[in-house]
């Protein structure tokens, strides 16, 4: 996956993958990272997810990574904030109160520019890249955020039904990505509502990684 694909998603608009409130299973299953007020979340991938409003209402400080400054310049607009805004070398850093989103490829992200998290949390990352890059991802980000506990969202479905994006990550693969390194719990799977994209059946997985 390009990372040109997903400027021309947000430059068309074509963002059918941005929910229009809070994730209910992030709100169901948020206690289990037992974080307390003031600790610093990474959200990787994270558009203009309201995810991010809901996690600063809670009291903690977010971090996040996106390639698309179209959608950073949305999240903070609709946070009603004014960011702050310089050059990290290939990355542009957005920083308003309690909230920072580094603007570019996450590859290029390291762990001292990062700063320290006390978690993360991946909703639309891992689900959002094809096979070939996810192995490279996942040891990215436990690289980045020092293995830090996470709150990992994946949809597991018949890949041969619908082209992804979102792709299916079905339990072994998140055991292949992340057994060796997390204690895993998955804390519930349920059923997509009508289908992912209304084309397939499919479940949503909640895993804790700690």
């Amino acid at each position: 996956m390009e990372p040109e694909f997903w400027r021309e998603r947000w430059q068309h608009n074509e963002i059918g993958f941005h929910a229009a409130e809070a994730n209910p299973l992030l709100v169901a299953h948020w206690s289990a990272l037992s974080l307390a007020a003031g600790d610093r979340v990474f959200v990787p991938l994270c558009g203009k997810t309201l995810d991010i409003g809901w996690l600063l209402s809670q009291g903690y400080r977010v971090a996040g990574a996106e390639l698309s400054e179209k959608a950073v310049q949305a999240l903070f607009d609709e946070l009603g904030l004014v960011p702050d805004i310089s050059e990290e070398g290939a990355l542009r850093r957005y920083c308003g109160p309690n909230v920072e989103i580094f603007v570019g490829d996450i590859f290029q992200l390291r762990r001292s520019l990062l700063g320290k998290v006390q978690a993360s949390y991946d909703r639309a990352a891992l689900v959002a890249l094809p096979a070939q890059m996810r192995q490279r991802y996942t040891g990215h980000l436990r690289e980045i955020t020092a293995t830090a506990p996470q709150l990992l969202l994946c949809f597991d479905y018949d890949q041969r039904a619908m082209e992804g994006p979102p792709f299916s990550v079905p339990d072994d693969e998140v055991a292949r990505h992340y057994a060796d390194h997390y204690h895993l719990r998955k804390l519930t799977s349920v059923e997509v509502a009508g289908g992912l994209k209304g084309q397939c059946a499919a479940r949503e997985n909640v895993w804790l990684l700690v």
